[in-house]
This record gives C-alpha cells, sequence and structure tokens, in this order.
C-alpha cells in the first residue's frame, strides 16, 4: 500500500527526526540511570546505549537512502522494533517521551499510508498492554491505561489531521495537473499560430512567447523572464528608438502600429504590432486598466508594405506614361477635326496628323499589351507546363517576326544547335519572353543583323537573341531590368518605348526559373540569353542545326 504525497520539505523533517529522536530517549535513560527520574523497567545501561545506538545508526542510514522504497520500509519496521525494547528494557510506556512516539505515527502514515498507521499505532498499544501487564502499581498501571487513551486520541486526530491534508494535496495536484493541462492546451495553440505571440506582464517581463516569435526575432534563446525591450528592439520611420514598454504603458485599449521597424543588419523588417491590455476579472478597470500584463501580437508586413509602395508608384508611373500619349493622341485628332470642318488642309499634312496619332495609340497599345503579359505573369495564368518541340517554337517566332526585322531593313538570323529535342514549361512564358527580346533587339538596332539562337548541352537549353544595335552602357545595364526605365541616350529616347519591355521579361524568365543575362558594349550591340533545363529523355532527333537569313531589303528612300 503506498503512502501519500511527500514534498522535499517534509522528507527533510522525516530523515532529521529519525537522526535526532534518539538524543532526548538517550537524556531520559541516563536521568533513570542517574536516579533522577524512578522506573522499575531499567535494565542497565548496556541497554540503553544499544537501543538508542542502533535508533541512531538507522536513522542515519534513512537519511542518505531515505529515496528508495525499500530503504523507507526498513526503517520503520526497525524503528517499531526499537520503540517496543526503549518501552520494556528502560523507560515504561507512561513517560514524557511518549510525545515522540507520535513522531513515529506520522512517519509511518507518510511512507505506508492508512494500513501502516494502523499497525503502527496497534504495535505501540501492544507494547502498552504488556507494559501495563508487567506492570504491578495500581498507581502506575492507571498512568499506563491514561497514555493509552491519549495515545488512541492522539492518533486518530492524527489521522484525521494527515487524511485531510492529504486530500489537500491530492486536490492540489489535481488543480495543478489540470492547470498545467491547461497551459499547454493554450501554448500548443498559441504556438500553431502564424502570428508571433508574446505575453508580459504589467512591466513589460515576457511570461509567455509562442515559435513564431523566435522565427520572427531569428533567435533561439529563452526569452521568459526578459523585458520585451531587450528582445525587441524597433525603430519608427525616422529611425527614432521606440521602447515598446513605453507604448505598453500609454495603452489602455488596443493599439495597432504598422509603422514600426526592426533594424536587422542586413535586412529591415516592416512590423505591425497589436498591444492589447490584458484585464483579469478582479482588476480595476478604471485606475489601472492593464495591470494583469499585455499580449502583444508581431507581423512581418515588409513584403505587404513593399508590394504596397511598389503598386502606388506603379499607378503613378503608369498614369503620368499613359497621360502624355493619350494626350497628343487627342489633340492631333481634335485638330485634325476642327481644321477639316472648316476648310480642310493638304492631303499631305492630313496624313501627318493621322500618322502621329496612329504612332500614340500604337504606342497605347504596346503598353496595354505590356501589363497584360505582366498581369497573366503575376496571376499565374501561364503556369500549365507543355511539351515544347523548341525547333519548331523558334522556327515559328523567326517567320513572325522575319517580316518586321525586314521593314526595318536589318538581316533577322536564326541559328539552332543539333538535337534541341523538347523542353516542359510554360509555352505562355516562354514564347513571350523571347518576343519581348527579339521586338527589343529590332527597336534598338538600326543597322546590321540580330540572331536568335538555341543551342543543347547536356540537359541545359541557351537561347539568345544577339543584336548589332546601339548597345547598353554599364551604368544602364544595372537599371534596364527596372520597370518604366528608359537610358538617357539620345539614341533610345528617339524610339519611343514603355519602359515596361525587359522588365516585363525579366519577371518572365523568374516564373521559368531562369534569369536573363547581358552582354552588351555601346555601338556593339547586346546579347540577352538565359538558361533552362530540358527533360534529359526528351533527346528525340531533330532536324540538323541551321542558319536562316532573311536578305536585308534596300532602305526606302
Amino acid at each position: 500500500m503506498g503512502g501519500t504525497y511527500l514534498n522535499q520539505r517534509e522528507i527533510l523533517l522525516i530523515r532529521l527526526a529519525g537522526i535526532l529522536a534518539p538524543i532526548p530517549l538517550l537524556g531520559y535513560g541516563l536521568c533513570i540511570s542517574a536516579g533522577l527520574v524512578p522506573s522499575t523497567h531499567y535494565q542497565g545501561d548496556l541497554a540503553l546505549y544499544m537501543i538508542t545506538g542502533t535508533w541512531m545508526a538507522t536513522g542515519t542510514a534513512h537519511f542518505f537512502y531515505a529515496r528508495y522504497r525499500a530503504a523507507q520500509r526498513a526503517f520503520v519496521v526497525i524503528q517499531h522494533l526499537l520503540v517496543g525494547l526503549y518501552v520494556i528494557l528502560v523507560s515504561g510506556i507512561y513517560t514524557p517521551v511518549l510525545s515522540l512516539y507520535v513522531l513515529l505515527l506520522i512517519g509511518t502514515y507518510f511512507y505506508t499510508g492508512r494500513i501502516g498507521f494502523y499497525m503502527s499505532a496497534s504495535w505501540v498499544l501492544a507494547v502498552s498492554l504488556f507494559d501495563f501487564i508487567y506492570t504491578t502499581d495500581p498507581i502506575a498501571r492507571l498512568n499506563i491505561l491514561i497514555a493509552m487513551v491519549a495515545l488512541i486520541f492522539v492518533s486518530n486526530l492524527l489521522l484525521l489531521v494527515t487524511r485531510s491534508q492529504q486530500v489537500d494535496q491530492e486536490q492540489f495536484a489535481a488543480t495543478r495537473v489540470s492547470r498545467n493541462l491547461e497551459r499547454d492546451r493554450l501554448i500548443t495553440l498559441i504556438n500553431n499560430l502564424t502570428d508571433a505571440i508574446i505575453s508580459t506582464d504589467v512591466h513589460g517581463v515576457v511570461r509567455i512567447y509562442n515559435a513564431a516569435a523566435l522565427n520572427l526575432l531569428d533567435t533561439n534563446a529563452n526569452l521568459n523572464g526578459k523585458s520585451i525591450d531587450t528582445i525587441l528592439r524597433v525603430q519608427d520611420k525616422s529611425g527614432k528608438s521606440v521602447p515598446i514598454t513605453k507604448l505598453l504603458r500609454a495603452s489602455t485599449k488596443v493599439v495597432m502600429r504598422d509603422d514600426l521597424v526592426i533594424p536587422f543588419p542586413d535586412d529591415p523588417m516592416r512590423l505591425e504590432v497589436t498591444l492589447t491590455p490584458i484585464r483579469g476579472s478582479f482588476s480595476d478597470s478604471i485606475r489601472d486598466p492593464s495591470s494583469d500584463g499585455f499580449i502583444l501580437i508581431l507581423r512581418d508586413i515588409t513584403k505587404a508594405k513593399s508590394l504596397e509602395e511598389e503598386r502606388d508608384e506603379f499607378i503613378s508611373v503608369v498614369s503620368h506614361e499613359l497621360r502624355t500619349p493619350l494626350s497628343i493622341a487627342e489633340g492631333t485628332i481634335s485638330n485634325l477635326g476642327f481644321i477639316l470642318s472648316h476648310g480642310g488642309m493638304a492631303p499631305d499634312r492630313q496624313q501627318d496628323s493621322i500618322k502621329a496619332a496612329h504612332e500614340q495609340i500604337m504606342f497605347l497599345s504596346k503598353m496595354v499589351n505590356d501589363l497584360s503579359t505582366l498581369s497573366r505573369a503575376e496571376r499565374g495564368v501561364g503556369d500549365a507546363l507543355e511539351t515544347i518541340d523548341v525547333t519548331a517554337l523558334m522556327n515559328g517566332l523567326h517567320t513572325e517576326y522575319g517580316t518586321e526585322a525586314g521593314q526595318a531593313g536589318l538581316t533577322f538570323n536564326i541559328d539552332l544547335g543539333t538535337r534541341l529535342g523538347k523542353i516542359t514549361t510554360s509555352p505562355l512564358y516562354l514564347r513571350e519572353l523571347l518576343q519581348n527580346l527579339i521586338t527589343n533587339a529590332i527597336k534598338y538596332t538600326h543597322t546590321g543583323s540580330i540572331t536568335m539562337r538555341a543551342r543543347r548541352s547536356g540537359d541545359q537549353l541557351d537561347f539568345a537573341v544577339i543584336d548589332t544595335g546601339i548597345g547598353i552602357s554599364k551604368s544602364d545595364q544595372a537599371k534596364i531590368f527596372q520597370k518604366f526605365y528608359r537610358s538617357e541616350d539620345y539614341r533610345t529616347r528617339e524610339t519611343r518605348g514603355t519602359g515596361l519591355g525587359l522588365y516585363v521579361a525579366a519577371k518572365l524568365a523568374r516564373k521559368l526559373g531562369t534569369r536573363i543575362e547581358l552582354a552588351s558594349q555601346l555601338n556593339h550591340g547586346s546579347t540577352f540569353s538565359f538558361t533552362l533545363t530540358a527533360d534529359p529523355r526528351e533527346t528525340a532527333a531533330s532536324a540538323p542545326g541551321q542558319t536562316l537569313i532573311i536578305p536585308q531589303p534596300p532602305r526606302p528612300k
């Protein structure tokens, strides 16, 4: 039968009692030996020293080995035997030392439970009964009976007290288990939230946090007991430090800030912080609305803020870029209509006005097409993969843009390596990427040629569009793929462009899992290239390598 739950303090008290109890017993026995206390049971100093010495040795051994169940039971049994010997051979039951027997009952109950307690009480009563029979003095017998009654009363009272204590301990243990279970459920819940959660006390000291908080703060350290200001250092837009504890003390209701930044060295993080005071059932919400602490919800909004800023900039630039051609086209057509209604103008001037309006409309059409392509890429419209015959794709583009290159007075070459085979990718993205590079080359090449090339090396397919155009300066090469960027080169300004073509091409390349490489030199042309991974099994024989040339027609005079 098991004993009761013991805390560390109770175990220590029982251990110390096992060592110290023999001391008063030895003292009382010496008083009997010296004739200071009368006793008809005393059998000599040897019995006294053997009993108390054995008791002290047993108590010392118990002190070091009390954590073992076998040591506990052996200690209980030996102590009861020593109690019996001490009563019979030294003092008798009716002595002031009787109070020490109560300690033995307590230790027995804690170690062995109620059954052990009853057995211990029965043993002491049996010893008392033996002492009653052994004693012939009527007054001594009366005292023994009083002691037995007192012992029975104290034993039952002690049992009730310890039982009540045990019930309280069991209830406390159950409450603690329930509380720990609820805490574990709460921690499990907040650990499964994607937002970072940190709970602090009224002074800003962290009490609870979740795994997302560690990820957001980029740390594996234990945050409990630390000030929120030491683990979450934030700044406002101007770079001024903002103490979180100051925000906590100032918040009497839910407060949300999205203008804070964690100044990480490599990549500052834009942060959204929601501060919520915790109001318990017994807090004074008028005088101290935050008396139970705070909950902070942290969210990384760096990407969202960047997209928002890009969107605003995009709308602003597109509005500006659309305004000019629309104004020109509207003004030209309006003027042409006014002049025609008032007598007309020379046919050649009419053609010039119509041509100017048409150029602006074509510019708008090109911008709308680029924006449409960009929108499709952003929405993933062309994400579906198909197996494409590379040779057929390149020949189709060569046929489609050969005429446009010829009209610009350029030679359009196609250079295909052997056994190009097939590739599994997005046909829409790949085709529009090559189209953007080809039209860009035609636009900025005044004389010479354009070559569209495809080569295969193992499972790598290398695509390139090479021109002999005006080239791109080193300073412009770093910015050429930015949206709406146009070089300050006067030759670039001579050609109307939206500044979106190469930005769209770069976006399409990322959707295909590659990037565009640029090699260019002013007045010596440019090469735009990218590489895709082909299926190694798709190495079916294709047409031999070929180079086709569309002759350069004479330029119109």
